[in-house]
């Protein structure tokens, strides 16, 4: 049974350590028997505020910290930057309701360092065998990978995001992130250089606001559209295109059905939809579409990046930053086959990496960058 208490660990075990803060002892023992199902995860603290998170983490030093937002004594915001000044290696998961007020919340947290959020789920859904814990579990474990000494379990069913709140169960054959390889080969065409793009198309998951914001306050004077697909649900997606606004200098809006594509614009797929182009007369707009999950999620990136090869063509530069799993493999393969060119953020600079592994190792990056020089690259690549 998970208390109030630290609960002290070895760290010669060799496990992934988890530190669980919520004011409700009820939630938190849920997610600490849905975590320690499985034998690679031990919650070695579980505390109800955020000023006995700081000092628990200083001694515990967790793998991943699960901090819900709403607190007394000491709550989630004020909490996570101390958190991580005592343990700056820690993954801090921000755990918040799907409200507005929570998700404006969350992305102000992910911008400070927090790497994913989930949302708590309604009652029922936090059970043995639920989605909800395949989320979880695939989540913590595509944070921090399971040391090569310990033999693997099964693999754990995925959703592309933790916050896919809504979305469908990912099914039993969802894809965990691989292990990553050691090599990739980069293409080298020379005619890639002239090939100057006319749209900026962008896919990210876990970890993925962070990356938009370093990456988007290099493309303020990039007079060309860009189009996004972020995996987060709706009330999120809203919050971080208004964030990518006020923090970037860039004007990024939530796609709407019929939103005329600009010049120096960018536009945020909305959660819960994928988000498509398409031609009409001489303006290219907005199609929002309500079909079935792609790669277990909704948005995904692969369906934009299908819609714009058929509105642009070559002319598009294509982007994956951090995200678990391989979301945007097959329309970056696409759009190479179409004479575009496809960037990828590296291994060390991602929180998770899995969809620009995927493409990187496909062989049909142009480049595979830090995350500070993809946005200067993507600028200097579109003057």
């Amino acid at each position: 049974m998970i208390g109030d208490q630290t609960n002290t660990q070895t760290s010669s075990e060799k496990v992934i350590t988890v530190m669980l803060v919520d004011d409700s002892a009820v939630i938190r023992g849920a997610l600490g028997s849905l975590l320690e199902e499985d034998p690679q995860i031990k919650v070695v603290s579980s505390v109800p505020n955020g000023e006995l998170a700081v000092s628990s983490a200083e001694r515990n030093l967790p793998d991943i910290v699960i901090l819900d937002v709403e607190m007394p004594v000491m709550d989630g915001m004020t909490a996570l930057p101390l958190i991580l000044g005592k343990s700056p290696k820690s993954k801090v998961i921000m755990f918040s309701t799907l409200t507005e007020r929570g998700a404006a919340i969350t992305i102000k947290a992910l911008s400070l360092g927090a790497v994913e959020c989930l949302v708590k789920p309604g009652a029922g859904e936090a059970r043995k065998g639920s989605a909800f814990q395949s989320q979880l579990i695939g989540l913590v474990k595509n944070l921090v990978p399971v040391p090569s000494y310990i033999k693997p379990a099964a693999p754990t069913p995925i959703v592309k995001t933790a916050i896919a709140a809504g979305a469908a169960p990912a099914p039993a054959s969802a894809p965990t992130t691989p292990a990553a390889a050691k090599t990739y080969t980069l293409r080298n065409n020379p005619g890639d250089l002239a090939n100057k793009p006319d749209l900026i198309a962008i896919g990210s998951s876990t970890g993925g606001p962070q990356a938009l914001f370093q990456v988007m306050k290099h493309l303020n004077t990039v007079k060309k559209p860009i189009i996004i697909t972020q995996h987060m649900p709706a009330t999120f997606t809203k919050i971080l295109a208004e964030h990518i606004t006020q923090n970037c200098g860039l004007d990024c809006r939530e796609g709407q059905d019929g939103m005329v594509l600009e010049p120096g614009k960018a536009y945020l797929a909305p959660g819960g939809f994928h988000m498509l182009i398409e031609r009409k007369g001489t303006q290219v707009v907005v199609k929002i579409d309500n079909g079935p999950q792609e790669n277990f999620c909704k948005p995904a990136v692969d369906p934009m990046m299908r819609s714009a090869i058929e509105v642009y063509g070559r002319k598009i530069l294509g982007v994956i930053l951090t995200g678990m799993g391989s979301d945007g493999l097959l329309g970056c393969k696409a759009l190479i086959e179409a004479g575009g060119r496809v960037i990828a953020q590296d291994e060390a600079s991602s929180v998770v990496w899995g969809m620009p592994r995927a493409v990187a190792q496909a062989g049909i990056c142009s480049a595979v960058l830090p995350l500070p020089d993809i946005g200067p690259w993507i600028r200097n690549a579109a003057a």
